[in-house]
């Protein structure tokens, strides 16, 4: 199997992971505060890394920062990436507060078509018919979602700056994979996102320990799978896909939501629903369409040699 399929499988597993936490959030959100939810399951995910972070290091990891400018590079693409991160969730959560979960869930997504348009400023093009994969993806989300209207209020816009932040994450991994040991970056970036988290939640929120211990299982699923796992697949997966059809397969993340919800939570799944992840499936396919990739630019040419 090629490394290209490889990461694509990475990304498709990722969004199953992600797609079933949807469920795990649900249920977690009848116990816990958002920003409480969120450092508990930034902090689990962070340290379940720690010993595979010890066990890959002992059978030779080629990209352990060894030397302290390698180390000083890790450590602060983690804290960006992690800050990213910690942006993206939080504008989601408090956009939730003022829009409906339908729109939210749209207005996310706008990110499939956001990473090509901004990795274009970045000098990297873009196959023709990822673009088509991209626009049906796109009119599937928007079916799934059950968005209904345009009109943008306070909610809409934070939701809009989640989508942009979340751009920002998968060009920065796309630009960083190859560079840094991806399993640190993971638990670096869940350690800075859940050091955030804790501070809104002391600010803002009554976290309460009992509380937490009685959110174990969808703290145990959201942190471990979603976060340790699904995440570091994430950063693995990139290394081998570029961003707009990792994008697209992240995306499919909706669709497995739809789904784990109809098997979990027993929730309904309406015909406009399974048309929109019919549309989302056959735009991630068209994105894995064999044909000639565009010619690099000059940056991506320098980018790529290894004496830069």
């Amino acid at each position: 199997m090629s490394k290209r399929w490889i990461g694509n499988l990475l990304l498709l597993l990722g969004a199953m992971i992600w797609g079933a936490a949807f469920v795990a959030q649900s249920v977690g959100m009848d116990y816990l505060e958002p920003f409480t939810f969120q450092a508990a399951r930034c902090f689990l995910g962070s340290v379940v890394l720690l010993p595979v972070i010890a066990v890959v290091d002992k059978k030779g990891n080629a990209l352990r920062p060894a030397t302290a400018p390698a180390r000083r590079r890790q450590l602060g693409y983690g804290c960006l990436v992690g800050l990213i991160l910690f942006a993206a969730c939080s504008l989601q959560q408090c956009g939730l507060l003022y829009t409906v979960p339908g729109k939210s869930g749209f207005l996310t997504s706008l990110y499939i078509i956001l990473v090509p348009i901004l990795g274009l400023a970045f000098g990297r093009r873009v196959k023709p018919w990822i673009w088509i994969s991209v626009l049906l993806a796109l009119v599937g989300l928007y079916l799934l979602c059950g968005s209904t209207d345009f009109s943008l209020g306070a909610g809409e816009w934070l939701t809009l700056g989640c989508a942009v932040a979340f751009s920002f994450h998968i060009l920065l991994i796309d630009k960083i994979s190859g560079r840094v040991d991806g399993v640190r970056l993971s638990a670096m970036q869940f350690f800075v996102c859940g050091c955030l988290s804790l501070l809104c939640a002391f600010l803002w929120e009554t976290p309460q320990w009992e509380n937490i211990l009685s959110c174990w299982v969808p703290i145990g699923y959201a942190g471990i799978f979603s976060c340790g796992v699904g995440y570091t697949f994430q950063i693995i997966g990139q290394r081998y896909t570029e961003p707009t059809v990792a994008s697209l397969l992240m995306s499919l993340e909706s669709v497995f939501s739809v789904l784990f919800g109809w098997l979990i939570l027993r929730s309904t799944l309406t015909p406009t629903e399974l048309v929109g992840c019919l549309l989302v499936f056959g735009g991630v396919v068209i994105s894995q369409l064999p044909g000639k990739a565009p010619a690099p630019s000059p940056q991506q040419s320098q980018e790529a040699c290894p004496r830069c």
